[in-house]
Order: C-alpha cells, then structure tokens, then sequence
C-alpha cells in the first residue's frame, strides 16, 4: 500500500472520523482511486485537499464508500418469512415495536418494513429507526420518490393503495412516512439505540473486515432486546451466533438468546 495512500486513511479517520481501515482494503482502494483519478487527482493527498475544500467533493466521497443500492422488498422469499414468522411472533405481545433499520440507504428497506406491518397488521403499534452514514441518501429517504424498478417486487395491490405515480416517480404515502424516522448513525463509531425488538442490516457488511463485522454483530446483540431479531443479507450469515449470544432461527434471521 503507498504511503500516499496511508497517510490519505489516516487523515480521513483524523478529520472525518471515519475508519478506512475497517472496509476491506482491496475494494475501498479501488473505489476511491477510481473517484480520485475521475475527479483529476494524481494523488490523494491533493484529492484530500480538494475533498476539504468542497463540499461536493466531500458527500460524492462520502456516497462512494457507502453502498446505495437497494429496492423494495429485496429477496422477496426472506420477506416472505418476515411477514409469516417474524412479524407475527414479535407483535404477540401485543406492545408497541420498535425496530431499527441501519445502513438504509435511500429508504427502500424500512418503508418495506412499514409496508408490511400496515397491510398485514393494521392494528400493529410501532415505529422505524431508519440509519445511514450518508446525509444525501438520508435526503433521498425522507423524499420517498423511487423509479418503477424500485418498486418490481412489490405487489401490485400495495403499490397502488400505498404509492402515487407523478413525474415518472412512484412517491410513497404520509401514512407510511410517518412510522420512520431518519438520523445519520456510522456503525462503526457512533453509539448504537438500545432496546430494540428487530433490527434490519442487509447487503452493508459485506464490505467489511473481520475485525469491523465481529464489533458491529455484538452491537448488534447488544442492542437488542431479549428474543429480539436480527435479519441480515443473503451473503452476510453469521457462522457462530453463539458467539454474540445469538441463535438462527431462520436463514438469515437471528434471535437474541435470554440470559
């Protein structure tokens, strides 16, 4: 690795508090080299001048290291489980949900989630934490306008009592905006909510390290609530969920085990 590059790592966690070092190396250096080199920047050294200097720059730089790729009910058999299984054993109580979906994106993910328990427990009480590193997806979320292709494996039904088309845009329902809330949280230094009966993490961990994944599966742990559930992406299941005193009860799905 160049010391140019180091030294670029190195004043990003100083200045902008976020830890390079925590994504896998090979992937966040070609990414950010791509960007550096498009933007006409030799060395990153003048591109972290550059970033310091314009805030373009800077949130463009912060869109590259975060994963924005996302639709409506992504792995639609997952989801399937979540309306059949989860759902129906959390809300048994009877007590208000609270659930958490980090690292959103532009939305997709907790609407999803919204949409569900509307149409399928209208009665539910609960709300959405809905998280991300990144202020312009966050802007995009709370905007709730998405393409058609965002929308191909909701059914038809829901998309046409939940979403109005304007503009070539499907713009999703008050009702549903108001059971999510959006705040920028970064999983890898900020503190995490606490007391939580599901958490949605999808497609984000991937990217990064070992060491990155273990910290942020038991603040995970931590963060729920006892019998809580964990739901996690296709390519993202965890091998000893024991270890963060967790079990799976279905793929991709983990419940928080009583003490």
């Amino acid at each position: 690795m160049s010391q140019d590059y180091i030294n670029f790592v190195s004043d990003i966690k100083h200045k902008l508090k976020i830890d390079l070092t925590l994504y896998k190396e090979t992937q966040m250096k070609r990414r950010l080299t791509s960007l550096r080199d498009k933007r006409g920047y030799q060395r990153f050294s003048d591109y972290l001048k550059a970033i310091a200097q314009d805030e373009l720059l800077l949130n463009e730089f912060l869109d590259r290291i975060t994963i924005n790729v996302s639709e409506f009910y992504r792995n639609p058999k997952r989801w399937e489980v979540m309306q059949s299984v989860i759902l129906p054993s959390l809300l048994k109580s009877g007590k208000k949900l609270s659930i958490w979906s980090a690292a959103c994106s532009t939305g997709e993910e907790p609407y999803s989630i919204a949409l569900m328990v509307k149409e399928h427990f209208p009665n539910a009480d609960f709300t959405i934490l809905a998280t991300d590193i990144d202020n312009l997806v966050l802007e995009r979320a709370k905007q709730g306008a998405y393409t058609e292709q965002s929308l191909k494996e909701l059914p038809e039904s829901v998309r046409d009592k939940y979403f109005k088309q304007e503009s070539g845009l499907y713009h999703i329902d008050n009702e549903i905006k108001h059971h999510v809330r959006f705040k920028k949280h970064d999983l890898l230094s900020d503190i995490y909510p606490r007391n939580m009966d599901l958490i949605v993490c999808r497609n984000v961990l991937i990217y990064f390290t070992d060491q990155a994944k273990n910290i942020i599966y038991q603040n995970f742990s931590d963060s729920l609530k006892h019998n809580g559930i964990l739901f996690v992406g296709s390519t993202e299941q965890i091998f000893s969920p024991d270890k963060y005193n967790m079990s799976l009860i279905d793929t991709f799905f983990y419940k928080k085990n009583n003490n």
